[in-house]
């Protein structure tokens, strides 16, 4: 018993919160104002302190979910989704909008924008959350970052979800390269000679993108969600180029040699890995990486793309729900 009590009272520290006499007492951190309701929002100091990031707790129950969203760059707007499932089946989530994407601080770094600061940050933000034996779920980059967190701290989570990413670069490239050879004639000869150019700020490589590409492969309802919509009016840009390229079939960044196919074995959580037949991503590569780890299942979402989440809801959630009940 003292060992568990022990246990509650770091973790409660970690969050700056402790406990006396049955009674949470919240310690001043400069960045939360104390004994005030905020909706769930609390800011947690990143890069040694320098920056803050935004978070926000919805719901409640036994079962916490911290929710990392794509990009590099987007928000966790586009995940507003879960609102409606999660927790209502009783699990207890938290959006997380990275060091410069959304509510969060935007400094004017290159040299933030990088998978290691990432990961460095993501153990800051689980720490100042005070989250122990929580359920990670990552969504394409979020995805690769998750891999990339329980290959360096899996003792600290109670299940892993990869949802729409895949273990390597190469694979995606391979993926998006067969999605624009099925392209009509005259407008993949026209995105050929476009990349022949490495004409990427063109307003004809950008319409080619945004109203023949993402919509098969993005998002595939009209209109798109609110929320969708929002996480790309608030895009950086800055963090999306320098680590992911100019599109999304294009990766020049440096994440552009991003490989962990000879590793998933070593990731013996338990696992979900999501993936949808019309994704940018290949549904084959996605069961794959759930047959390379010990503990893991995958969900294929036959009629939806990238964001599954939205364009194949019922089978999205339907399957993420019965899994978070295992963990």
């Amino acid at each position: 018993m003292a060992a568990i009590a022990a246990a509650s009272t770091a973790t409660a520290s970690a969050a700056g919160t402790a406990s006396a006499g049955g009674a949470t007492i919240t310690r001043p951190d400069g960045l939360n104002p104390v004994g005030i309701r905020t909706a769930g929002v609390r800011m947690i100091p990143v890069a040694g302190g320098k920056y803050k990031v935004w978070t926000k707790k919805v719901g409640q129950g036994p079962i916490k979910v911290l929710l990392l969203h794509g990009g590099p760059g987007f928000t966790h707007e586009y995940l507003e989704a879960m609102e409606s499932f999660l927790p209502q089946a009783g699990i207890e989530m938290y959006y997380y909008d990275q060091l410069g994407c959304g509510n969060s601080d935007q400094p004017d770094d290159p040299s933030l924008w990088t998978l290691p600061r990432y990961l460095e940050e993501l153990e800051e933000v689980r720490t100042g959350l005070g989250l122990d034996q929580f359920v990670l779920y990552g969504h394409s980059w979020g995805g690769l970052l998750a891999i990339e967190y329980a290959l360096h701290h899996q003792r600290r989570l109670r299940g892993l979800v990869i949802s729409n990413m895949t273990a390597g670069i190469q694979a995606l490239l391979r993926h998006t390269a067969s999605i624009k050879m099925k392209l009509p004639p005259d407008t993949l000869a026209e995105l050929q000679a476009l990349e022949a150019r490495e004409a990427y700020d063109t307003p004809e490589y950008e319409r080619i993108m945004n109203e023949v590409l993402y919509p098969q492969v993005l998002c595939r309802i009209s209109p798109w969600p609110d929320a969708v919509n929002r996480a790309f009016r608030h895009l950086n840009a800055k963090i999306y180029n320098q680590m992911q390229g100019k599109s999304e079939f294009l990766v020049t960044g440096n994440l552009k040699d991003w490989e962990r196919w000879d590793r998933l074995h070593e990731i013996k959580v338990r696992a979900l890995t999501i993936g949808a037949t019309y994704d940018e991503m290949d549904p084959e590569d996605i069961r794959k990486m759930a047959r390379m780890m010990p503990n893991a299942k995958s969900v294929i979402c036959e009629n939806g793309s990238h964001l599954c989440m939205w364009d194949a809801q019922e089978q999205y959630f339907r399957g993420l729900l019965a899994f978070l009940k295992t963990v």
